[in-house]
Formats: C-alpha cells, structure tokens, sequence
C-alpha cells in the first residue's frame, strides 16, 4: 500500500455504505474510497478493474455473497481483506485467521480506527495475497493450513494451487515456484514453503529442492545411491544421496 489506501466498500444495504465511507472520512483522510458495490459480481468487476488496496467485505447478500466472493478473488493484484458482519459469532472468529480484520455491524468508530491501524501495519501486496490464501482455504476446507503458495512474478503477485507446483528449488536466498509453463518468486524459505505443503504429495529430494510426488513421470537410478527424476514438463532433478532411500520408498 502506498500513502493513499485505496478502498472498495461491498454492502448490499446503502445506509450501511454510507454511514462507513462517513466514518472513514472522518478518521482516516488517507483512506480513499475508489467504488462501492452493492452486490458480489459488482464487487468482483471493482476489483478486477479498480484493483483497491483494501476491500471492506459484507458477508451476507443476496446471490453472490462475501464468501463467493472470497473464493472467486485471483490475479496478480490481491486486495486486502477486511470482513463488515452482523452475523455468526462462529464465522467472524474463524476469519480472523485469515482476513486482515473484521468489523461487526454497526460499525464504533473506535474499532474502525483500531482496524486500520491493523491495515496500515500490512504495507505490503504478499501480505494481502497471502491473506487471500488462507481466506479461501477456510471457506474450501475449514482449516487454516494453506493449499496455494504466493508466488512472485515481476512486480505482480500470483495465488498458485499447490496441485499445480512441479517443483521448488533454492538458490541461495531465493526459491522458485516450478510449474509447467512459469517460475515464480516465492515469498519465503523453502524451509517455511514445505510447512506450509505439509500433509500434501510433495517430498525432499535434496536440502535445495523439493518435487510434488504427483507430477513425476520417470524415476531412474544413476547409482546405487542416486537416482533421476523426470517431472512432467520433462525438468530432470537429482535426488541426493540422503533422500535417495525415502524418495525410492515412496515410489515404491
């Protein structure tokens, strides 16, 4: 986010649009209000189009609702989320892990100011797009552990399904997301990216390099010791001789 924070307000009820964008106007001149969308497909056309920086989310409105919305938000520009409700206790506290910060209906001006403050703590687009991540993953899975990985490339953020990931690969302090056609600039450690795969087909193969199991087409060995693989887009790895026998295990 830069200086001006730019917002989208989603609500189907326009008193409710109103009395946030006053209260914004108030306390928060920074805040610059760029749309407001009364229903989810307005608010997935003023995302695509206006790309906010943050997008204050009401959860329950007629046909396509906030959770819809959550679910249909992709692309390099990810907004940061922030749940508007008058409902569901249960859901507001599992949204909390993963939307930037909830507000309940009707909005205090002391927890709005609270709530940006949070925003303005999160300056940074893998933030929102890591955010997004765990949204969708509660709503797909309702758990917290993420199935897509937040992946670089040049100055634009992608959310990338895990089931879509060839192979990471380390090179010093960077690691890079292998799919078939595209590399991706991940936003952390291998170390940090294999936590977050954890319980999925994918498995170490060197300290540098980690495959998913799913997409590999050969496995050959070169000694007793090592072996070759050959991934779906036909990228060959070489497994080090301290995974050799666990990886030779899992192929089995």
């Amino acid at each position: 986010m830069n200086t001006s924070i730019r917002a989208l307000l989603v609500d189907d009820e326009p008193i409710a649009r109103e009395v946030l964008r006053e209260e914004l106007e108030a306390i928060a001149p920074e805040i610059e209000i760029v749309g407001e969308a009364e229903n989810g497909q307005d608010a997935i056309r003023h995302i695509n189009a206006l790309h906010p920086d943050l997008v204050f989310l009401d959860l329950q409105m007629p046909g396509m609702d906030g959770f819809e919305v959550v679910r249909r938000l992709e692309g390099p520009s990810l907004p940061h989320i922030i749940i508007v409700t008058a409902y569901d206790q249960h859901a507001i506290r599992a949204f909390e892990a993963g939307a930037v910060d909830y507000l309940l209906k009707p909005v205090g001006e002391d927890r709005l100011d609270h709530c940006l403050k949070r925003v303005r703590s999160l300056q940074s687009n893998v933030a929102a797009a890591e955010s997004v991540a765990r949204l969708q993953q509660i709503l797909a899975h309702g758990t917290v552990g993420p199935r897509k990985i937040v992946g670089k490339l040049g100055e634009a953020y992608y959310l990338i399904d895990a089931s879509t990931i060839l192979a990471l690969r380390a090179e010093r302090e960077l690691v890079w997301i292998v799919t078939a056609k595209k590399k991706y600039l991940a936003s952390h450690s291998l170390r940090a990216v294999a936590e977050k795969l954890a319980g999925l087909n994918f498995a170490r193969i060197h300290r540098n390099a980690m495959v998913n199991l799913d997409h590999v087409a050969r496995m050959v060995p070169l000694s007793s010791q090592r072996w070759m693989l050959t991934l779906s887009n036909e990228e060959e790895l070489i497994v080090s001789k301290r995974h050799a026998h666990a990886i030779q295990k899992l192929w089995n």
